[in-house]
């Protein structure tokens, strides 16, 4: 790999770290005899799909030039910082030889705004076109620019396996204060546009298992479209954060929203200069767009009707428990699974074991402790013949208190290409 390759690809890949909206579940993209790659085995930034599987992605910036000047942006405008471009062909390259050394399973391409938004996106598909035209059949995740236009967002999403728009701030006026170039509307228009093309491909892809037409049609961003929202950098609380994100659930069928803690970059009075945002406020936001997701949830559930931000000292799950003592404890043996599923310490593949068990045999504390239930946090809000707790009744307090000890949350930092970089040369 030539010098100033390897330059690029360390400033690029460093500036890219910042955009954390790049899991690859959702697509299967198959090989073909003469091609490169599969998609659908996996999905060099650690990431993990929703089963849990761990993949590897390219994770890199076009360019970190960018015409606007976001106070929270280490590649805004007024950033004094190094700054570079890939050509087309250089990240093309670079995709290639990682994917044949199988250092990678697939790219993540992002960018700052070279000229417009339209300029920017066009040399974005135009890296996704050529890998696909070569015969390359991995993962690909493509960063839309605010403000593209529909039909490059149509090509987009013929070459890409997921899209996102990334919101960034969630409220508007926040969001004038920091990057007074930017508004919602500009991220909100093609991500409604995406929602509708991608609700088209499935129903086109719907009529093609059922045989009511004859050709497959190609397959339109099958991994479907997340967003990203930077936590910290303004004023906005849990409750707005989250309801931003329930909205988008609901209205834009998004698969993923992600949370990114604010990592001061810049010394600008409109952001934070203090330590970065703490990792349990992110960890916590994450555990709750969980619920909403995956649980059941209700946005109403994740908050008291009093409360601002989430919990820090206990999971948004237990906090709802404790807020709502009359629900609990529930038996075990005749509980729907919503309920179960509200149990701290439950979750989804144990509520499956818990049903397929008590249609042949009463469920007993054992039988729990085998399925996985973490009954350390469950004790308290589940009875079964052989156990019926009183605590939460008698002292929800010192419930409370035993829910609240601290909890490391694993940290898996990025890889580093540069090595690698070095032995593709």
């Amino acid at each position: 790999m030539r010098p100033k390759t390897l330059k690029k690809l360390q400033i690029l890949a460093e500036a890219a770290r910042y955009d954390v909206s790049c899991a690859s579940s959702g697509s299967r993209r198959k090989n073909t005899r003469t091609g490169l790659g599969n998609s659908s085995g996996m999905g060099i930034c650690h990431t993990y799909t929703e089963d849990g599987r761990c993949v590897s992605l390219l994770k890199l910036l076009l360019t970190n030039h960018c015409i606007y000047d976001c106070a929270y942006c280490v590649c805004r405008r007024s950033a004094n910082t190094p700054r570079a471009a890939f050509t087309v062909e250089e990240v093309v390259a670079l995709t290639w030889a990682f994917y044949q050394r199988n250092y990678i399973e697939g790219l993540f391409l992002s960018s700052g705004i070279f000229k417009d938004a339209d300029t920017t996106s066009e040399r974005l598909i135009r890296v996704a076109s050529t890998l696909r035209g070569r015969g390359f059949h991995g993962y690909i995740h493509l960063k839309v620019i605010p403000g593209t236009s529909p039909e490059l967002l149509l090509d987009a999403g013929r070459y890409a396996d997921r899209l996102s728009v990334n919101l960034e701030i969630a409220s508007e006026p926040e969001l004038q204060r920091v990057a007074p170039e930017k508004d919602h509307a500009s991220a909100l228009v093609p991500m409604h546009q995406l929602h509708e093309r991608i609700a088209e491909d499935q129903e086109a892809q719907a009529a093609y298992r059922q045989r009511r037409t004859r050709a497959r049609p190609p397959r339109f961003a099958p991994g479907g479209q997340s967003t990203q929202l930077i936590v910290g950098a303004t004023h906005e609380d849990d409750r707005t954060i989250l309801g931003l994100a329930d909205q988008l659930y609901q209205e834009a069928s998004l698969k993923r929203v992600y949370y990114s803690g604010y990592i001061p970059v810049s010394a600008d009075a409109r952001v934070p200069q203090q330590d970065q945002t703490p990792l349990v406020r992110e960890h916590r936001l994450y555990q709750a767009d969980w619920l909403l997701r995956r649980y059941g949830f209700a946005f109403g559930d994740l908050l008291g009707t009093d409360q601002t931000h989430l919990d820090l000292d206990i999971d948004p799950k237990a906090a709802f428990a404790l807020r709502n003592p009359h629900l609990f404890p529930v038996d075990v043996n005749t509980a729907a699974p919503l309920q179960l599923l509200q149990v701290p310490g439950i979750g989804a593949r144990s509520v499956q074991r818990i049903v397929r068990m008590r249609r042949l045999a009463t469920v007993r504390w054992e039988d729990l402790h085998r399925m996985g239930v973490a009954l350390t946090r469950a004790q308290h809000f589940i009875t079964v013949p052989n156990h019926q707790p009183r605590l939460l009744e008698q002292a929800p307090q010192r419930v409370r208190l035993l829910l609240s000890k601290p909890q490391r949350r694993p940290t898996a930092p990025q890889l580093s290409l540069f090595p690698l970089a070095a032995s593709a040369a």
